[in-house]
C-alpha cells in the first residue's frame, strides 16, 4: 500500500472507511534500537542525540516538500503490555490536536509488525482518545477530524477491528462526557434522557422506573438518599439480550452491570466539607461507564447476555432527607440503620443489585461505583479496588482487565470485617468505625443474594486532575467502560 492510503477515521457519528489520499502528514511509530544508539538525527548534526525512539518520545519534522512528520517513540518490547498501543496513538494524537492538524496519516506497519494485526483495534482507541477535548458549552462548534492508518493490509478483518475501537473509544468518551457535565444541566431524568438517546436504533431494550415504580417496588433505601430532592429519582434499566430463551442454561446467563448514579452529592446532613464540595457532580461514574459498556457492546454485536441498572438521584439537604439515625427497610426487606448520610452510595446500589437479582434474574453481579475515599488513598489515581465473591468470576475480570489495560487490585475481607456492619437494632448499618472500604463492598455484597459478585470502588480513578495515561484528559476518565466490555464479550 502506498503512503497516504490506507483506512479513514473520522470522529463524527457515522464512520467511513475508504481509501483515500492524504495530505504529507504523517505519524511514524518507531521501536527503541536494541543497541545503545540512536538513529535520528537533524541533517549535518549528528553529533548531537535527538531521538532514540524511548516510549513516548516524539521527534516533529518538516520535510523539503513541505509535510509535516511526527516520529514516536514505542520503547522496548518489555514495555509492550496492554494498553501500551493505546498510549502511543493517543500521544501522537494529542501532538496533532495541539497543532490543530485535522487530517492526518498513521503508519502502522510497526504496530502490526510487533503486535499483529489485533493491535488495531487499540491504536483506534488511543487515535479517538488522544483527540478527546472535554465538552464546552459554547455556541462554538468543534472541526472534526480525519485519520488514516496505512501500513496495513485493507481486509476486512482489519476494519472490524478499527470499528470496534472507534465505538469503544467513543463509549468512553460518552461516560466522559456525562461525569464532567454540570449537576444543574444533568439532573437524574436528564441522565435517563441521555442514556435512552445513545441507544437508539440498537437492540438494547431501555426501561426507565419513575419515583411512583420505585415506591410500589418498595425501594426504601434508594428513596431514603432520593426520594426528598426536588428532582426525582429514577431508576434505568438496560436489557441487552442476544441470547435470550436459548435452552443451555449457561449461554442464557445474565450477567449485570450495576452503576452508582448520584448526580450531585452533597453528603446530606453529614455535610461534605468544602474541599469535597468541587468534586459532587460527577458521583455518577459508575452509572455513565455501565451504561457506555453497554452501548459498546450491542454496537459492535457481542453475543454474552447484559443488563445494566443505574439508580440515579441526587443527595441533597431537605426538610425530608434521612438523618443520621433513621432506620429504613430495602426492596428486599432488609432493615437498614442509616448511621451516615453521606454513605448514600452504598444505599442506592443496595436497591439496585437486589432488583437485578429478583426481578431481572441475574446470574452474577458487577457492582461499580465512586463509593470511597479509603479506596482512592489505598490505591491513588491509576489502580481501581476490587472486592469479589466467586473466584472463578474474580479471574474473569482480571483476565478482563489484562486485555483492556486497566488496572485493579482485589482486597481481601474476613468474618471479622462482616460483623463490623451488624446493626443492634436493625439487620445491617451503613458504615463502621475501622475498615470504611471493605466494609462499603461488604454492605453492597449483602443484597446479592449468595451470587457471584464484584465491586469496583472507582473513587480514585474515576477523575484525576493530573492525567496518569497519555490517553487520558484532566477530569473525568470513563475508567472501567473498557474491562466491563471485555468482560462481556467473550
Amino acid at each position: 500500500m502506498k503512503a497516504g492510503e490506507g483506512f479513514i477515521m473520522e470522529r463524527k457519528k457515522e464512520t467511513v472507511y475508504d481509501r483515500a489520499r492524504m495530505s504529507a502528514v504523517t505519524i511514524s511509530l518507531q521501536e527503541m534500537p536494541k543497541e545503545d544508539h540512536v538513529d535520528f538525527y537533524p541533517e549535518g548534526e549528528k553529533e548531537t542525540k535527538v531521538f532514540g525512539g524511548k516510549f513516548l518520545e516524539k521527534w516533529a519534522e518538516l520535510s523539503a516538500e513541505g509535510g509535516f512528520h511526527l516520529l514516536m517513540g514505542m520503547g522496548n518490547a518489555c514495555e509492550k503490555e496492554s494498553g501500551t498501543v493505546r498510549e502511543i496513538c493517543a500521544a501522537a494524537a494529542k501532538e496533532m490536536k495541539e497543532r490543530e492538524i485535522r487530517e492526518f496519516s498513521c503508519d502502522m506497519g510497526s504496530i502490526v509488525g510487533l503486535w499483529g494485526e489485533e493491535a488495531l483495534k487499540e491504536a483506534a482507541e488511543g487515535i479517538v482518545l488522544g483527540l478527546y477535548a472535554m465538552e464546552r458549552f459554547s455556541d462554538k462548534k468543534e472541526k472534526g477530524w480525519m485519520v488514516a492508518f496505512t501500513g496495513v493490509a485493507e481486509n476486512e478483518a482489519a476494519k472490524a477491528l478499527i470499528r470496534e475501537g472507534q465505538v469503544l473509544a467513543g463509549a468512553v468518551i460518552f461516560a466522559r462526557d456525562m461525569v464532567n457535565r454540570p449537576a444543574n444541566i444533568l439532573r437524574p431524568e436528564d441522565f435517563a434522557a441521555e442514556i435512552t438517546a445513545l441507544m437508539e436504533g440498537l437492540p438494547v431494550e431501555v426501561e426507565v422506573l419513575p419515583l411512583k415504580k420505585l415506591r410500589e417496588e418498595k425501594m426504601g433505601a434508594f428513596l431514603a438518599v432520593g426520594e426528598s430532592s426536588a428532582y426525582p429519582p429514577c431508576m434505568l434499566v438496560l436489557r441487552y439480550l442476544p441470547k435470550k430463551g436459548q435452552n443451555d442454561p449457561e449461554e442464557g446467563n445474565i450477567t449485570a452491570l450495576v452503576g452508582k448514579g448520584v448526580m450531585c452529592d452533597t453528603g446530606g446532613y453529614c455535610l461534605k466539607s468544602s474541599q469535597s464540595m468541587a468534586g459532587i457532580k460527577g458521583d455518577m461514574a459508575g452509572g455513565a461507564a455501565v451504561a457506555a459498556a453497554i452501548y459498546a457492546l450491542a454496537q459492535n454485536g457481542a453475543s454474552d447476555n447484559v443488563i445494566g441498572v443505574i439508580p440515579m438521584c441526587e443527595n441533597r439537604i431537605a426538610p425530608g432527607s434521612m438523618i443520621p439515625g433513621d432506620v429504613v427497610r430495602a426492596g428486599d426487606g432488609t432493615m437498614i440503620e442509616i448511621l451516615n448520610t453521606d454513605a448514600e452510595g452504598r444505599l442506592i446500589l443496595a436497591d439496585a443489585v437486589s432488583y437485578a437479582v429478583r426481578k431481572e434474574h441475574a446470574d452474577r453481579i458487577v457492582d461499580i461505583a465512586t463509593l470511597t475515599g479509603a479506596m482512592a488513598r489505598m490505591f491513588g489515581s491509576s489502580i481501581t479496588g476490587l472486592m469479589a465473591d466467586g473466584e472463578g468470576f474474580c479471574r474473569e475480570l482480571l483476565a478482563a482487565a489484562d486485555r483492556s489495560g486497566e488496572r485493579f487490585c482485589r482486597v481481601s475481607w474476613y468474618k471479622e470485617h462482616e460483623k463490623m456492619i451488624e446493626s443492634e437494632i436493625a439487620d445491617i448499618k451503613n458504615t463502621s468505625p475501622s475498615c470504611p472500604a471493605i466494609t462499603a463492598g461488604l454492605f453492597i455484597r449483602h443484597f446479592a443474594a449468595g451470587k457471584p459478585w464484584i465491586h469496583l470502588d472507582i473513587a480514585g480513578t474515576a477523575d484525576v486532575e493530573t492525567p496518569v495515561f497519555a490517553y487520558q484528559e484532566k477530569r473525568a476518565t470513563g475508567v472501567g467502560v473498557m474491562t466491563l466490555y471485555e468482560l462481556c464479550n467473550r
